[in-house]
Parts: C-alpha cells; sequence; structure tokens
C-alpha cells in the first residue's frame, strides 16, 4: 500500500498585489473577501453599483478606500489586480474599461464569463490584444474535494476512468438580476460541475442535457432542473445533475439538500460530497485495489470551498502575474467551459446530442 500526499489546499506564494474589487454582494462580502483576509492579500479598494453597501463591506473588512463608482475604482493607478463580482451582462464593459489601464495587470472575472459566447470569444481577443491577464472563478476547481480527487485520478490509484457523476439535489440563492435573462440553472449553477468535469477529464466530445422547469421558481425560466450526460474522447462518460427543486422545504420537513460525486475506474472508485449548501467540508474516500489494498481511505481537511477555495483563485492570479506565466484558470480556457454550455442549451433547445466540434471557439 503507498500513501498518496495530498494538497487539498494551494499554498499561497504570491501576495504583493494590489486588489480592487468591484461588487458588495454575498459573493464579495462572504467569500471573496473571507479568503483574501486569511491568506493575507491587500485589497486596496472597493466599489459597487450602490456606494452605501460598498461603505458596510469596506468597514466589515477594513478597506481603506470606497470608490463612488465601478469605473473610478478601475481608474485607481494604485490598483493592480481588479476583481469583479458584478451581475454577467455588466461585467464585459467593465472588463473592457480595465483593458485600457495601463496600471490594471490582471483581471478576474465572474462565472459566466458572458451571457454569450460571442461575448465570451471577443473578450478572450480583446486580452489577447491588449496584453491583459484576464482570470475566471471557476472556484469549484479549487474545492478541496476536486483538487484531491484530482489528485487521486492523477495518480493511477483508479485506473482508467469509466464512469462519473455529479449528483446535485439543493436549492440556489438566485440573484434578482437572474429574472433579466432567459438562461439559469445551465449557466449559472451547472457551469460549475461542467468546467470541474472539463478538470477532472478534459474536453468532451459530445453533450446531451434534458431540461424541465422548476416549481420553486416564481420568474420566467426555461432550464430549471437539468440532466447532462457528457462523452470524452478517453471513454468516460460522465452525468450532471442540477435538482433546484430538490423537494418540499415548508416548515418540518427535513431537509436533506446535497451534493454527491463518484468517479468508477478500472481500479477503484472514489466518492464524497461538497459542503455547499450544508456549511461543512466537502468529502472524499476512495478504494484502490493497488494503491489501498481494497481498503476504504478518507483523506481530511478542515477547509470549505466557501470561503476557502477563493484563496486558490486569487493565489492562481496573483502568481500568474508574479512569474508571467499563464494563469491555471485562463480566460482562453474559460471560453471551453463557455462553449460547452452553449453546446448544452442547444441540446435542450433541439432535444439531440451535440458534438462539441459544432460550436465553434474562433475568434
Amino acid at each position: 500500500m503507498s500513501a498518496i500526499v495530498f494538497e487539498p489546499d494551494v499554498k499561497v506564494r504570491c501576495r504583493q498585489s494590489t486588489i480592487g474589487c468591484i461588487g458588495a454582494g454575498m459573493i464579495m462580502a462572504e467569500c471573496h473577501l473571507a479568503a483574501y483576509k486569511e491568506a493575507g492579500f491587500k485589497v486596496g479598494a472597493i466599489a459597487s453599483r450602490t456606494k452605501a453597501n460598498a461603505e458596510k463591506v469596506a468597514s466589515r473588512w477594513g478597506i481603506p478606500l470606497v470608490h463612488d463608482t465601478p469605473e473610478k475604482l478601475i481608474e485607481d493607478k494604485s490598483i493592480e489586480i481588479l476583481d469583479l463580482a458584478f451581475p454577467p451582462d455588466l461585467q464585459p464593459a467593465l472588463i473592457r474599461h480595465a483593458l485600457k489601464q495601463p496600471h490594471i495587470k490582471a483581471i478576474l472575472a465572474q462565472k459566466p464569463l458572458a451571457l454569450s459566447l460571442k461575448d465570451a470569444i471577443d473578450l478572450r481577443e480583446e486580452a489577447k490584444k491588449a496584453g491583459k491577464i484576464v482570470s475566471v472563478n471557476q472556484n469549484m476547481r479549487y474545492d478541496q474535494s476536486m483538487r484531491v480527487l484530482k489528485q487521486v485520478i492523477d495518480s493511477g490509484a483508479l485506473g482508467e476512468i469509466v464512469f462519473a457523476q455529479i449528483d446535485m439535489h439543493a436549492i440556489p440563492h438566485w440573484q434578482p438580476f437572474l429574472k433579466d435573462y432567459d438562461r439559469l440553472t445551465y449557466s449559472n449553477m451547472s457551469v460549475h460541475h461542467l468546467d470541474a468535469l472539463r478538470f477532472l477529464f478534459g474536453d468532451p466530445t459530445d453533450i446531451t442535457a434534458l431540461t424541465r422547469k422548476d416549481p420553486r421558481t416564481t420568474f420566467a425560466h426555461k432550464d430549471g432542473i437539468v440532466v447532462s450526460t457528457l462523452n470524452f474522447p478517453s471513454g468516460v462518460m460522465a452525468v450532471s445533475l442540477e435538482d433546484v427543486w430538490s423537494g418540499p422545504r415548508q416548515e418540518g420537513y427535513d431537509n436533506d439538500q446535497h451534493i454527491h460525486f463518484r468517479v468508477e475506474g478500472t481500479e477503484g472508485v472514489a466518492k464524497g460530497s461538497i459542503g455547499w449548501p450544508n456549511g461543512a467540508p466537502s468529502t472524499l474516500s476512495y478504494n484502490s485495489v493497488k494503491q489501498t489494498a481494497g481498503k476504504w481511505v478518507t483523506p481530511s481537511w478542515n477547509t470549505m470551498w466557501f470561503p476557502q477555495a477563493f484563496i486558490g483563485v486569487m493565489e492562481q492570479l496573483q502568481h500568474a502575474v508574479a512569474s508571467g506565466e499563464a494563469p491555471a484558470l485562463s480566460i482562453a480556457d474559460n471560453v471551453k467551459t463557455v462553449a460547452l454550455v452553449e453546446a448544452g442549451y442547444r441540446s435542450m433547445a433541439e432535444r439531440r446530442t451535440v458534438l462539441l466540434s459544432e460550436i465553434s471557439t474562433d475568434g
């Protein structure tokens, strides 16, 4: 039996860049800034659409400067990395404004990068032309269980991967701005799981996606509950399920919301749970014929997806700025995730399997 040394959380290599944060909602106030405080990252300023909200968040986290508008923050010459937590229909304009600023070295955008594949491709090409580093906050890749799962797979403990599944039965908090879009679950929740599957297994060859409306979501929407099946060149078949209904939730009804995952290989199996939405660390257990003598092994950690995974997201971007290397979460890579989302929507609309070769990502 040979033990694997796991790294559930990243080692912080760089802390020197000054970060400017745009947005004062839950994801910024509870995740980004909590992670940055823990990691010792330097946040120099914040702004939001409503200055009073930005002032409250600044006071809570000890941020020294609040700008009147997001544009003013972007133009602040002390800011080196721009951290966006803004609605996706408003995000591209802020990215483009930042690309024009000589002092901005890097941009961290939220997922989804844009509401259409064309906009995502355009942003990729504009960032390349401007010579700027743009990264996209696909933070599930930095969830501790996903990182360790990737390390288990890469070690060969599971052998050749045969089948994988991400199985979500949980109720998201839909931000109010999503009511104005014609895309819901797939673009805002499934994108986490689709990107995680790309992280684990590479780019799929095809996708088949089905959806139905969610009875709990009161505003108009096309994609509520979603099930996707993906095939990969290696032969891996994967299923991603986002059940945002997950059952009744009236008073007295026991809450069983969860996200589970399972990966099966020729030499072993890995399985686990994602700590969101229960506010607990994610988990992973694996069993390998060769590496664990057929016994289950359960690595452990105390950190969580929310907020500690956000340390990894900003760390990889600061490292890219300092080293000149491409970020782990590059905009070029994220365009492929946006293309996968686009293929899924086409599959739903046309009720057929869609080949990824049908979806062009050329600029």
